[in-house]
């Protein structure tokens, strides 16, 4: 019985709806597929991610439509009154400026930064004064604020340069030296003594032998002095490390010739950069790649790649230069590149042909 009511219904309506049609009303069918649409919708989407442009919209069309049928719209009665409102709050909301000081600009404040940092023993009011002789209106308790947002106190408490700002400042007279050592085919353990001009990366190779006592620690010191002839007046400093090698009478032949010994800290290699890179380039270049029978094999082989490594060699700290060679202008369409082997091919040494 319910069955047979419930298809009589649905029948009458779609007749009706068929009528209306005919009748000309398309127009309220569509409205209906409309709203039926909307509300399968609603069951889909809880939120809707509606852009700007659709909420003006809306919000116009509210002030058309009487308050009893905004129930047609998906959002409640009470946003599109607020998103009124807030467009008429842009419409006429100004700028406000920010209370407090104004920001100091970034070029000062790294400004000062760098300055503390190149000056360890300036403070905040030193840093200050030389801000004003560059033309910056800058108070000091704004440097001072720089100073402690950074992490960096104010002198003399600030600590002063560190190793690697030491060893730039101080590369015009500078030599370092070190100790490798090279086994040969007979497993017999050679050392080499040799010293590095910071500056230039020149490198000398001052003695090989397998009993590196004081005595002869001392005198290759002393053959050093001799090779750097009128050179010896601008070298200050002396870098090594703590090797019992290097005894008192070697410190005191570069002490009397006015050049102070400084000596790393215990198992640091670091602090001796330069004579540590010059050991790990001339094993991968040379000593690595090639069997060493003896003392005299070695030092021969040394001193022809000591020859290449700072009369050809280019390096990356001398702008690819090598330590003892100017730069020229070659023109390379004119130029003829021959190739020069040494070391028994070992190493390719390139040079224009006259």
């Amino acid at each position: 019985m319910s069955t047979s009511l419930m298809y009589l219904l649905l029948r009458q309506v779609l007749q009706m709806l068929s009528q209306l049609a005919r009748d000309g009303g398309a127009k309220d069918v569509e409205i209906l597929v409309l709203r039926h649409q909307v509300a399968v919708l609603r069951r889909q989407v809880h939120r809707p991610d509606l852009q700007p442009a659709d909420r003006v919209v809306l919000a116009v069309l509210s002030r058309l439509l009487p308050c009893p049928r905004w129930s047609a719209f998906f959002v409640t009665p009470a946003t599109l009154p607020w998103w009124h409102r807030e467009l008429v709050a842009r419409r006429w909301t100004y700028p406000h400026a920010r209370p407090g000081r104004p920001p100091v600009d970034n070029r000062v404040r790294g400004l000062v930064l760098r300055l503390a940092a190149e000056n360890p023993t300036w403070g905040h009011r030193r840093t200050q004064g030389e801000l004003v002789g560059l033309g910056y209106q800058v108070a000091a308790s704004t440097v001072w604020k720089i100073l402690h947002q950074a992490g960096i106190d104010p002198a003399p408490r600030r600590s002063g340069p560190i190793w690697r700002q030491f060893l730039t400042a101080q590369a015009r007279t500078m030599l370092a030296c070190d100790f490798f050592t090279v086994d040969t085919v007979l497993f017999k353990r050679v050392y080499v003594l040799f010293f590095v001009e910071i500056a230039t990366r020149q490198v000398h190779v001052v003695g090989v032998t397998t009993h590196p006592n004081g005595a002869w620690v001392a005198q290759q010191a002393r053959n050093l002095l001799m090779d750097l002839n009128q050179r010896v007046a601008e070298q200050r400093l002396l870098l090594r490390d703590r090797d019992t090698r290097f005894t008192a009478a070697f410190d005191a032949v570069f002490t009397a010739a006015g050049i102070d010994v400084i000596k790393t800290p215990p198992q640091a290699p670091r602090a001796n950069a330069f004579a540590e890179r010059w050991v790990g380039t001339v094993r991968r270049e040379c000593t690595d790649r090639m069997f060493i029978v003896g003392e005299r094999h070695l030092a021969a082989v040394l001193s022809e790649y000591v020859a290449h490594y700072n009369g050809h060699r280019p390096h990356r700290s001398l702008d690819q230069q090598p330590p003892s060679r100017p730069s020229e202008v070659v023109d390379l369409i004119t130029a003829r590149v021959q190739r020069r082997p040494i070391l028994g091919g070992l190493i390719n040494q390139y040079s224009q042909a006259a």
